[in-house]
This record gives C-alpha cells, structure tokens and sequence, in this order.
C-alpha cells in the first residue's frame, strides 16, 4: 500500500498565494517578520513588490491591511494564530471587523500540534475569538486541497475572513475529482446511521480512521468534515441530527467557544440532540513532540475512537 501523501496547510497557504498573486495584481501580503514560519516568502520570491514586512507588530499590521483594503487592494495579513487572533484582536475587531473591510487573515501554527513552541504559541482560542466578531469567515480547513480551495475562495468573497492553518503535515483526504470546495457548505465524507462525527482542520482524517475502527465493531459512523465554521452549514448539520440522533464534534481547539459550540448553538434551538464535544478541554498546551501531544490531549485516532465507542 502506498505511503499516504502529507502536506502541511501552511505550506498549502504559501503556496496559493503565490498563484493568486499571478493572476491578481490586487493581492498584496503582509506578514510579521515571520515569512519563513507562515510560508508567505514563497509569495514575496515570486512578488516583491507586493509583499510587505512590517516586523514583529501585529497590531500594526492589522491597521496597514485595513488602510490597503480601503484602497481597493485585496490584503492578506498573515501571522501565528496567537498573534493573529490573540494579540491583534482589538484591531481586527475595530479596524477591519466593524467597518467590514476585504481583509483576509492567515493563521498559521494554530492548535496544540505547534508542539515544542508550547503554550504561549498554541492558539487553542482562535476560532471562538473569530467567530464573535460580527460579519467574519472563519475557515479551517482539513488538508492540501482545501487549505488552496480556501485562499481563492477568501479572495473571492467581500468581507473579512480568518483562515486557521496548521503547522504539522497532514493526509492529503479531498484529492478527487468531485471534490468542490463551497464557504458555508459542509462535506459528508462518509455516510452512516448510528451517529454523526462532524469534525475541522487537522482532525479529521482522524476521524475517518477512527469510523472504520468503529465500523469492525459494528458502530455506522456518518462523518461530516466542516472546513467553514462560520458562517456553519445548520442544514447539514441539523439534518444529520435528526437522521442518526447522536453528534461528536471533533476540533484541534477548546471544546469552549469553537466548532462544538457552534454546532450546539443550532442544535439546541433546532434539533435538540445528545453531543460530545472533543478537543482541549479547558486547559492549556505544553511543550512536546506534536504526535505526542495529540495523543495526550485526546486527538489522535486511537483516542477519538475510544471516546466515541464509550459514548455511543
């Protein structure tokens, strides 16, 4: 059997940038003298002219994407998720938020698979910050093909968008020719009738493995990869609630304020339905192998399955 083919999304953000910037003289990236760590220097090779580095300020970052935006240029402003999201918050808020400028936002290193950068750098917050601020995407996508899907379709979209990569090499899961990649629009990946896993980003590939595990045990495991958490496909979501009757959300962030509370929120008002949350649960990261770390917090394949089987 061949070796399953790994990229991490990160890699995936670079490199759609520099495509993008070949076709569209609009695009300009800035970043925060982080351009090796986000990939961005793969656009700035390619466009130098349009690449800006405005070193280790975030805050000002976010104010010189906002002024670019009311230009008519179409910025991507890109950093560690913690700085992002974190750090930068007020002004994403205020200056691109509230007047809903065309700003997009790329996140990289987010999550506890940052590994050995520890606590301080693993934005388990990200999603759920991004998700109050009024008229904001917020993209997560699972692999190679879906982290590109989403820089174009950020691009294409009028508003502001936060798109979360990763900094750990993933499967690549949606190289098909049928795949379609649609903001809002969540996939069903795998079919099943005993229960819904509706999972984002990183984990779910996990997932995938971890519905076969649990089909050997008789367990129909239906699996839903939402790569647009905001705004949410409730449709699909709902619909698959009432069809299985159990839901486990899966997310590489705080089981409070992402994925799992957004599924909850329509749930509860439309369909009220039994679900487990997975993902880190109120708790911070710590330094370690990411691999390691995944297992630990509960995210690796083995551990989902476990959790999943003991819930059903």
């Amino acid at each position: 059997m061949s070796e399953v083919k790994k990229i991490a999304t990160r890699d995936s953000y670079g490199n759609a940038l520099a495509e993008l910037g070949t076709e569209h003289e609009d695009v300009v990236v800035l970043d925060a003298d982080l351009a090796a760590a986000t990939k961005t220097g793969v656009f700035k090779k390619a466009h130098p002219e349009r690449f800006i580095d405005c070193g280790i300020a975030e805050c000002n970052m976010m104010g010189v994407a906002a002024g670019l935006a009311a230009t008519g240029k179409v910025p991507f402003a890109s950093s560690f998720a913690m700085f992002a999201a974190g750090r930068a918050f007020e002004q994403v808020r205020n200056s691109i938020g509230y007047p809903h400028l065309n700003v997009k936002i790329g996140a990289t290193h987010a999550g506890i698979s940052v590994g050995e950068d520890g606590a301080t750098h693993q934005c388990n917050e990200d999603i759920a910050l991004m998700r109050t601020i009024p008229g904001m995407v917020v993209i997560n996508p699972s692999d190679d093909v879906e982290a590109r899907a989403a820089v174009r379709a950020a691009y294409e979209h009028e508003g502001p968008v936060y798109m979360r990569f990763g900094r750990l090499a993933v499967p690549v899961i949606n190289d098909r020719p049928d795949y379609k990649f649609e903001l809002g629009k969540g996939v069903v990946l795998r079919e099943g009738k005993d229960l819904t896993i509706i999972a984002t980003g990183l984990p779910v590939s996990n997932c995938l493995e971890a519905a076969e595990k649990l089909a050997a045990d008789g367990i129909d495991a239906k699996v839903i990869n939402i790569h647009t958490i905001k705004p949410l496909d409730e449709d699909l979501v709902v619909a698959a609630a009432k069809e299985t009757g159990k839901v486990v959300t899966v997310e590489e962030h705080s089981v409070i304020g992402g994925l799992g509370s957004a599924v909850c929120d329509v749930l509860s008002e439309k369909a009220p339905t039994k679900v487990m949350k997975i993902g880190i649960n109120d708790t911070f990261g710590e330094s370690g192998p990411a691999l390691e770390l995944l297992k630990k917090y509960g995210l690796d394949t083995d551990s989902i399955y476990e959790k999943i089987k003991e819930f059903v």
